[in-house]
């Protein structure tokens, strides 16, 4: 079985621009390297969610990185809170940035379209899970899976 990631359990901090990750990542004891910065370039860069894959293959950027080497600097970044990692489907997981605070995912389980919701959007199905079965339900790690509206409409 895979090592897991166990997310930090202090508060995050929503990190706007990459110097203000920067910050961060001196008060934690590491530093910004240029592989480092390049991974968060991409993400700061992308309008979605990016595997791994896609940070390396320098789609994003225009510079490709070794893959161990952004696998390595995710995992950092997602110790100190700055990225989370997600499953989306039977793929590789994607990553973004924990830039506006806490995030809530749903994915089309046809298209494969990721629709992003704040926490208090899904209190009421929080709620309903929480009353029928006694689960304190998330969306974060594994989103929750269904059909979008227009998925949901096609023959």
């Amino acid at each position: 079985m895979g090592r897991v990631t166990v997310a930090p359990s202090s508060a995050r901090l929503p990190f706007t621009t990459i110097d203000e990750v920067a910050e961060a990542l001196r008060s934690a004891g590491t530093r910004l390297t240029t592989p480092r910065r390049m991974v968060l370039e991409a993400l700061f860069a992308a309008d979605t969610l990016l595997t791994a894959e896609q940070i390396a293959d320098g789609s994003v950027t225009g510079v490709p990185l070794d893959l161990t080497s952004v696998y390595r600097n995710l995992e950092r970044l997602e110790e100190l809170g700055v990225v989370r990692h997600m499953h989306i489907g039977h793929g590789a997981s994607v990553y973004g940035l924990l830039s506006d605070g806490e995030r809530e995912f749903l994915v089309c389980e046809r298209c494969w379209k990721v629709t992003v919701a704040d926490p208090e959007q899904l209190d009421r199905v929080r709620a309903v899970i929480r009353a029928e079965f006694g689960y304190e339900a998330h969306f974060t790690h594994f989103p929750l899976h269904g059909r979008c509206g227009d998925c949901a409409t096609a023959p």
